[in-house]
């Protein structure tokens, strides 16, 4: 165990540390040597056997620098040069029984008074030593330096220890509040719950985390409660004995405020712009604002946005109108408005409202008075801050596309705190989405109107008034977000007396479908004038569909037609038969007088546009005092849950008295099938048949001779003398001759004259073939030609209708004034 009795050279000797023993704290698993005057060890400890590796029989009563390379023989005097205890602390080199060196952190003190006594030597591995003397500098730093508040309480709940950022946050020396209950540092009435919680901790050291709201100190800037969170834990020594309690308490307030802020802006998301309605979307700002973020809150739009107009590139200040569209305060009686909704609004030139559409930024005043510059200029916004406090400003401009389109402004007067940056840009935040949300309420709003104008100038503004038929409708554009739709109807006056009732839809909304809608009606009435058979109008009306949407498809920004359909009836009032076709349309329904409202049952048909698959017509009676509904499927789909055969249900209903007046029909139809208004546009058109009687209409199957024509001018003039038409005569001769004529030269089969006196005189002429006549312009020298030229000069409206056995040749005489058409 000889090592040598070797002294450290004198750049190893050992430095004190200041303040003696000061420098290092050692543990009691440190191994403790007790060396006498001599340098011989006289006492060895369960440590020193760990560091050294030496039993205490073999270490005792052996120099101890066999163990320790430390300068002996100088000891009293470094301890003389260290006067505070007398003792030193140094890094030595120890020598471990396996004969390998390491380095020690090593304390000397002596125990007696003069160089006789004996000495204590506490030692530990340097790199021990080191770590505690990290961890003690950390918990020294922690305690002294770090910005969360620490306390230490011990078993008895009374506060032992407070660390400065502590102070700070409570604003209350340390001094004045170690000693005190737990209970009574904490807000009142919060005490008992305070000291529950701690002392679970003690008892079960299960950590605790609490938040609470706490009025700042006296000489902090805010003014409005803080927020801190308070961790608890239990402190044990070693042996696990409970010694206390810590707690860590952390000023959360601007976390707090962050996510209250981030809160905001999400339920601003989903409140703002619920709507495409642009007054609403400003007042929905204005109620995400209030009490929130400000006492009250005015938004004002540019008039251009309002009317719905586009937004002028650049607002010039001073002659931009702005408007109010919404204001809310934390009181309902808005005492810090100026203007009322709906009024324009004025401020002064250097206003921040004006500087903040001249520039595009926003105006912050975190602090006004009467001596704030711009007030000066406004008498009535200066009376208000006096009379309801207004402390602090702001103001934030609406833009949308890098347009201006109005601007939001924030006062507060019952919050204590002033504007600040953060709620700067928490507005700003929720102003840029509002001001989208408003402008694309504005485009709604222009193309709404726009789409719902056409469609208004596309339907009949008045029906025709048919002496075969009394008619009333209804059209009621769903309020909706979807816009306008295509939903039409039409009543067509048609050759013979006869009419035409067309309802139909266009599957979609706003321009497209309007403009669609309008197509089909400038369609349905060009082939009704053809008087084509109700399943071949559909059948072309299906076929320019089709068309349509393969020219608008190759068109990746117009959207094709992707549906439509429609229901056409021709009634003929003389012989009171229904001819009726449909195209995916729902079922015309009729009110009989004497039983049940009846759903026709009509073939459907597919949708107008399919193509490639036919259409039936069913032809009918119509009974006597019936009436006929035609409608579009917005009408039975109305109810919450959409069941249509509820729908059909109150329809029959609503139909159930036809011998009411048609428009008192029509209110009831939308009273019990709309109670909460149109979910779709919504058409329909109801219509009572009439008759024309026989006395109004006569009829004569005339011979195949050229003699049938002077048979054909004397009949007419019989019958017109006895409808009291003399003044007709003439001209009813000549086109009856002349049509005549045509059809036994021209045509084949059996010759029939008719006479129908309505609201004119209506001559047909029909004939077996189904050759169409044609008006050209004749020749001087010739000899005929002119038939039909006479015939288009003479009457106020020609034309062919064919029919299964043939055509029919038709010219009108409108009645000479004063003489009353017959009764319907």
């Amino acid at each position: 165990m000889h090592h040598g009795n070797v002294g450290s050279p004198k750049a190893d000797r050992p430095q004190a540390s200041g303040g003696g023993t000061e420098g290092y704290r050692f543990d009691i698993t440190d191994a403790a040597v007790v060396v006498d005057s001599q340098g011989l060890v006289q006492h060895w400890n369960d440590g020193a056997e760990a560091l050294f590796g030496y039993a205490t029989a073999d270490a005792v009563a052996q120099p101890v620098t066999e163990f320790l390379e430390i300068p002996w023989d100088e000891r009293w005097e470094i301890a003389e040069r260290n006067p505070a205890g007398k003792g030193w602390t140094g890094s030595f080199t120890a020598h471990h029984r396996d004969g390998s060196h390491f380095p020690v952190r090593a304390q000397v003190c002596p125990l007696g008074l003069d160089h006789r006594a004996s000495w204590l030597i506490v030692a530990t591995a340097l790199a021990t030593a080191q770590a505690r003397e990290r961890e003690h500098a950390i918990l020294r730093g922690l305690f002294t330096q770090s910005p969360f508040g620490l306390a230490v309480v011990d078993p008895q709940l009374k506060l032992v220890m407070v660390n400065p950022a502590l102070e700070r946050m409570e604003g209350v020396p340390a001094r004045q509040q170690v000693g005190r209950a737990l209970g009574d540092t904490v807000p009142e009435g919060v005490g008992p719950v305070t000291e529950a919680r701690a002392q679970k901790v003690l008892d079960t050291g299960e950590p605790q985390v609490a938040v609470s709201h706490v009025d700042p100190p006296d000489d902090s800037s805010s003014r409005l409660p803080h927020v801190r969170s308070r961790s608890s834990f239990r402190l044990q020594d070693p042996a696990g004995h409970t010694l206390g309690m810590g707690q860590a308490v952390l000023d959360v307030t601007s976390y707090y405020q962050v996510r209250r802020h981030l809160t905001l802006i999400s339920e601003a998301g989903i409140r703002i712009g619920s709507t495409l309605d642009l007054e609403r979307t400003a007042q929905e700002l204005a109620e995400v604002l209030v009490p929130q973020v400000a006492d009250f809150v005015a938004v004002d739009l540019s008039a251009a946005v309002i009317h719905g107009h586009e937004p002028d590139p650049v607002l010039i200040p001073g002659s931009a109108e702005l408007i109010r569209r919404a204001q809310q305060s934390v009181r309902e009686d808005l005492p810090e408005s100026v203007a009322p909704l709906g009024a324009p609004v004025a401020y002064s030139e250097t206003s921040p409202q004006q500087r903040c559409i001249a520039t595009g930024r926003p105006v912050l005043d975190p602090t006004v008075d009467l001596s704030t510059p711009w007030l000066s200029q406004d008498a009535a916004r200066s009376d208000k801050l006096r009379e309801v406090g207004i402390h602090s400003h702001l103001v934030v401009p609406l833009r949308a596309r890098g347009i201006t389109i109005g601007v939001a402004t924030l006062v507060r007067w019952k919050n204590p705190e002033a504007f600040n940056a953060d709620d700067l840009l928490l507005v700003e935040e929720l102003a840029a989405h509002a001001a989208v949300c408003i402008d694309n309420a504005r485009r709604f709003g222009r193309e709404h109107r726009a789409a719902l104008s056409l469609q208004r100038h596309l339907l009949p503004k008045d029906l025709p008034t048919p002496t075969g038929v009394e008619v009333a409708y209804r059209y009621l554009p769903a309020d909706t977000h979807a816009g306008v739709g295509g939903d039409w109807f039409d009543v067509l006056p048609l050759s013979g007396a006869r009419i035409g009732l067309v309802v139909g839809d266009v599957v979609g909304h706003g321009m497209t479908a309007a403009a669609t809608m309008g197509r089909l009606r400038t369609a349905v009435q060009t082939l009704a004038a053809l008087d084509l058979p109700p399943d071949e109008l559909v059948a072309h009306l299906d076929d320019l569909v089709a068309h349509l949407d393969e020219a608008e498809t190759g068109d990746r920004h117009i959207p094709g037609v992707i549906g439509a359909t429609c229901v056409y009836c021709v009634y003929d009032p003389i012989s009171r038969t229904a001819d009726i076709t449909r195209a995916g349309h729902p079922p015309p329904a009729i009110a009989h007088p004497d039983k049940a409202v009846e759903f026709l049952d009509i073939p459907a048909g597919p949708p107008l546009g399919l193509g490639g698959l036919p259409f039936e017509s069913t032809h009918l009676k119509i009974p006597e005092g019936s009436v006929l509904a035609f409608y579009t499927d917005g009408l039975i789909t109305a109810s919450s849950d959409r069941d249509i055969d509820l729908g059909f249900t109150r329809l029959a209903f609503a139909l159930a008295y036809p011998d009411h007046p048609l428009e008192e029909i029509c209110d009831v139809m939308e009273r019990l099938l709309l109670p909460d208004g149109p979910r779709d546009d919504v058409a329909f058109l109801v219509a009572r048949p009439r008759s024309i009687g026989e006395e109004n209409v006569a009829t004569w199957r005339l011979p195949r001779e050229l003699t049938a024509v002077g048979q054909a001018r004397s009949l007419t003039t019989e019958q017109l003398d006895a409808w009291h038409l003399e003044e007709l005569a003439f001209t009813a001769e000549l086109i009856v001759s002349e049509l005549v004529t045509n059809a036994i030269r021209h045509a084949s089969g059996p010759v029939d004259l008719r006479l129908v006196r309505d609201v004119n005189l209506i001559l047909e002429v029909s004939d077996g073939s189904n050759t169409s006549p044609h008006m050209r312009q004749a020749q001087t020298d010739d000899e005929g030609g002119r038939g039909l030229f006479l015939v288009a000069q003479y009457s106020q409206g020609w034309g062919t209708r064919y029919t299964t056995d043939g055509k029919t040749i038709w010219a009108e005489q409108p009645l000479p004034s004063g003489v009353a058409s017959p009764p319907g």
